[in-house]
């Protein structure tokens, strides 16, 4: 696209990198007085688990590269796959469980689902380029980390706030840029902090931008996968002797998002933030206090590869949340940590009348009315350290969820619309208010044997409720039922106000071993029990290629392997070569009905070779996918074939700038995403209906530099 607004957009990021060079000069000066940034307050988390994974500095911005979605970038750590959505909303699975059974963090903040398919994703409002560190834990997850979810903590930060230590003012900043051939991509982005000993101000900002983009082989386009947002963000903090206060506000704006395998695209999507922190260490331990609000106003219709037709869905949401966090020392070698949290959802989904139509008026369609979602969390967790070589962790937690919703009501009364009338009609003769009371708990215990071997072991009961759409969708005609789930298989899904809250019990280890300098192993097998998975149950046919089902409870298992290694080969990480490989099972089962579980990530490794020398850096990787055939029959998901990627890039650095080149599936080899769902902005097009095809070969420039 050729827009205005996107021309406007390439001359400021031009404009951009030609005036870095005199912000760098201005930097290196005020700097030169010392420049080692004063370390601000930290505290409050519990040592990170040996299965968990950290990417932060130099490792995260390499995999962010010319990334646009920052579930992709986490997709590379072992156990993390994406289930797809648009170009920068996939949504990431820990060990088969799936976004909506994850407790998803940004800046330490819960970011609600905002659509009837999971459009907006919390992650969906960050961007690779910009994040500061992201830490991954799967499973065993301490419950001093968040409450309401089953599968593990996705915690990504922004960078962390600094100082002047001189009196000069500190000046600093970065900006990037990068261009994808295929589907004409480009993105950019900058920082800038500016600072004194104890105020520090920071902002960022980024912009991404794509047309649909070709498949791999000879498959083609794939429709409904553009899109373009951007993002802003400033951040305030204050040094004072009672501690760190922080306040951080921003705005998402998104003018058109594609999703290839839903049947709606999102068309507007507008998000502001603001939230505040206070962190304070004292002579009884450290205080954590937090709170922050976000209104999220989102649009779906049809942009171009679906037209014609015309059907507005429109989504309001409003989110608070709050924490009272608090971390006492109980003895030399013993950490208490304990806590109160409180989060607030309202949503309101209507769906406008469309003109002329008989199916789509003469009223709005009512999808939820007003609907609340109120969790109250409290958590008490110990770590002891015994020795040297031992500790442990554990904690228990408990969370109220209380959720309502008003009466709803379909577009009209005619025949046509006689299944959603029948459908509200029963929704509004129930008690619509549900009240779930739910306990968590786990254990962990870590023991250093030597310097070469490490061994952790823990235990997991981790609850999770449904969430406003599993509970209160209740449209049942054709239609209407489409445009409800975000599993991107193209069938219906009716809400179930009877579904009790997901709970799981996961026993897993995590074996890590360094035999010798620069080599490193980790093997992960993990097993978890979950009751009352929300999967669903069928109800009918909609046509020959589509189903319509409930959300239902069942009984589900999940486990799996996830493994990592790394090797130095020659030199030293900052001078040499490197390889690192990773490899990820899991084998989900629906117990209650003995199928597969839909969107199961099949076997999977990839390998990767870097080399520095000087300026100079050289990588290469390849990544295999099995073939998926172990597939959910009653939601039609399609088998997929194995298949290979290969990868080369290279990156040349010189007066602080780094240039990078790369060749994104080399040999342009044609595959089907086996986490892809349903090609439906293909079937839109052509009538043709097929699994989403993966991106073909693409050339990739990144430019950045940093002062």
């Amino acid at each position: 696209m050729n827009t205005p607004f996107v021309r406007r957009a390439r001359t400021a990021l031009l404009a951009g990198s030609m005036l870095l060079p005199l912000f760098a000069t201005r930097a290196e000066a005020e700097e030169a007085a010392d420049p080692r940034p004063i370390a601000v307050v930290e505290g409050h988390k519990p040592d990170p688990t040996i299965a968990a994974t950290s990417l932060s500095g130099e490792d995260l911005h390499r995999q962010a590269g010319a990334a646009s979605d920052t579930a992709s970038v986490l997709s590379a750590i072992a156990g993390v796959s994406a289930n797809t959505g648009g170009g920068f909303s996939a949504m990431p699975a820990l060990r088969g469980l799936s976004e909506q059974r994850l407790r998803v963090l940004v800046d330490g903040q819960p970011i609600d689902q905002s659509c009837p398919n999971d459009m907006n994703s919390p992650l969906s409002y960050t961007n690779p380029q910009t994040l500061g560190s992201v830490l991954v834990t799967p499973g065993i997850a301490p419950v001093s980390l968040g409450g309401d979810n089953i599968g593990g903590v996705i915690a990504v930060e922004s960078a962390a706030p600094v100082f002047s230590s001189s009196e000069a003012l500190l000046v600093k900043g970065s900006a990037s840029s990068y261009y994808r051939s295929n589907g004409n991509a480009f993105g950019g982005s900058a920082a800038l902090t500016m600072a004194t000993r104890t105020f520090s101000a920071t902002y960022t900002g980024a912009y991404t931008q794509s047309d649909n983009y070709k498949a791999g082989g000879k498959l083609g386009t794939v429709h409904s996968s553009e899109y373009a947002k951007t993002d802003q963000a400033l951040a305030l903090a204050l040094k004072t002797g009672a501690g760190l206060f922080e306040l951080k506000g921003g705005y998402h704006y998104s003018p058109y998002e594609g999703f290839v395998n839903q049947w709606m695209d999102m068309t507007d999507n507008r998000s502001w933030f603001v939230q505040g922190r206070f962190r304070g260490s004292y002579d009884w331990g450290n205080l954590d206090l937090s709170a922050s609000y976000r209104d999220t106003r989102h649009k779906m219709n049809f942009l171009a590869d679906k037209l014609p037709g015309d059907m507005p869905m429109n989504t309001t949401v409003h989110t608070f949340t709050s924490a009272a966090k608090f971390e006492v020392p109980l003895a030399e070698h013993q950490i208490v940590r304990a806590g109160l949290e409180y989060h607030h959802q309202w949503l309101n989904d209507t769906w406008p009348p469309v003109a002329g139509s008989s199916m789509m008026g003469p009223d709005a369609f009512v999808n939820i009315n007003a609907a609340h979602r109120d969790r109250i969390g409290a958590y008490g967790e110990w770590q002891a350290d015994w020795s040297d070589t031992l500790t442990t962790t554990a904690g228990l937690r408990f969370d109220r969820v209380a959720m309502d919703t008003g009466d709803v009501q379909p577009y009209g009364t005619g025949m046509m619309q006689a299944a959603d009338v029948a459908a509200a009609a029963a929704f509004n003769a129930q008690g619509h208010r549900r009240v779930d009371g739910n306990w968590s708990g786990s254990a962990l215990t870590r023991w250093t044997a030597s310097d070469a071997l490490t061994v952790e072991l823990g235990y997991a009961h981790k609850a999770r409720s449904p969430n406003i759409y599993e509970r209160y969708t209740w449209g049942q005609g054709s239609m209407a039922s489409r445009m409800i789930g975000w599993y991107g298989d193209g069938n219906g899904y009716v809400g179930n106000l009877d579904l009790k809250p997901e709970r799981a019990d996961t026993v897993s280890a995590a074996l890590q071993l360094t035999p010798a300098r620069g080599v490193s192993l980790k093997v992960s097998p993990y097993y978890t029990h979950v009751d009352d998975y929300i999967d669903a149950a069928y109800l009918q046919d909609l046509d020959s290629q589509f189903v319509q089902l409930r959300f239902a409870n069942v009984q589900a298992a999940f486990y799996g392997l996830d493994v990592s290694a790394n090797a130095l080969v020659q030199g030293t990480a900052q001078e040499g070569t490197s390889l690192r490989a990773t490899l990820a099972w899991v084998h989900g089962q629906n117990l209650s009905d003995d199928l597969p579980l839909y969107h199961q990530m099949p076997l999977n490794a990839k390998l990767a070779v870097l080399h520095r020398s000087g300026a100079l850096e050289l990588s290469g990787s390849v990544e295999w996918v099995d073939r998926k055939d172990r597939v959910d029959t009653r939601r039609n998901e399609p088998v997929t074939s194995a298949y290979a990627l290969f990868n080369l890039g290279a990156a040349y650095a010189l007066a602080g700038w780094r240039l990078g080149l790369e060749a994104t599936n080399l040999f342009d080899k044609g595959y089907y995403l086996p986490l892809g769902g349903m090609a439906l902005g293909d079937y839109d097009v052509s009538g043709t209906l097929r699994p989403v095809a993966g991106q073909g070969r693409s050339v990739n420039v990144t430019l950045g530099t940093s002062f």
